[in-house]
């Protein structure tokens, strides 16, 4: 997998730290155990909030460094999920890698203009007869939108999920494409990849 020219120390160092962060917590809650008076619901539920974190903080990092390869539109792909997520108008972005996709998504309406956050916003925006379906990126050009992707068959340990969210891991699991998905629901962003799904910290991209 190609990973782009990204610096991986500093991001390992922060990591490191947080992770350290959270086994002295723990340490902190296996010392508590042994007073029967002390209650530790509430710090087991902070240590889980810096689980996620953690993971967030990952995710983001690595998401540049899978997208940089194969696009220079980063910066306007997260103006673009950001203000989606604020607006909480639902977003499925796909960036093609190295394989195609022809064979696999059932194609939508052309487009063949240079990807900006504000024309894929305009597509995204609620009532716009292509908002439904996937956009397809290719390079710096958003190919097309209104595109369908394969819906992931696969169990997901009983949490449900939504249409676009198994579209993404639907594609991913057939291809090495790159899936943003934006819940118009909760506003809330993921990325997928190699059929997994990882949530991104809106605050975190840049």
């Amino acid at each position: 997998m190609k990973d782009g020219n990204c610096d991986f120390s500093p991001m390992k160092q922060i990591l490191k730290e947080d992770i350290r962060q959270v086994i002295a917590a723990l340490e902190l809650n296996l010392e508590a155990m042994s007073n029967e008076n002390d209650c530790l619901l509430g710090s087991f539920e902070k240590i889980k909030e810096q689980f996620v974190s953690i993971d967030m903080k990952a995710a983001t990092f690595y998401l540049n460094c899978y997208l940089s390869p194969f696009t220079d539109k980063y910066p306007e792909l997260t103006i673009s999920i950001q203000n989606l997520s604020n607006r909480k108008h639902g977003g499925l972005i796909v960036i093609q890698r190295q394989e195609s996709l022809e064979t696999i998504i059932q194609p939508g309406i052309s487009i063949g203009a240079e990807l900006t956050h504000s024309l894929l916003e305009s597509i995204f925006y609620p009532g716009n007869p292509l908002h439904d379906g996937a956009v397809l990126v290719s390079q710096n050009q958003i190919s097309s939108a209104a595109n369908v992707l394969p819906l992931s068959v696969r169990s997901t340990g009983g949490k449900k999920l939504g249409t676009r969210h198994r579209a993404a891991l639907g594609l991913t699991e057939r291809s090495d494409a790159l899936v943003l998905v934006v819940s118009e629901e909760t506003g809330r962003i993921s990325f997928a990849l190699n059929g997994n799904l990882y949530p991104i910290n809106n605050q975190g991209l840049h």
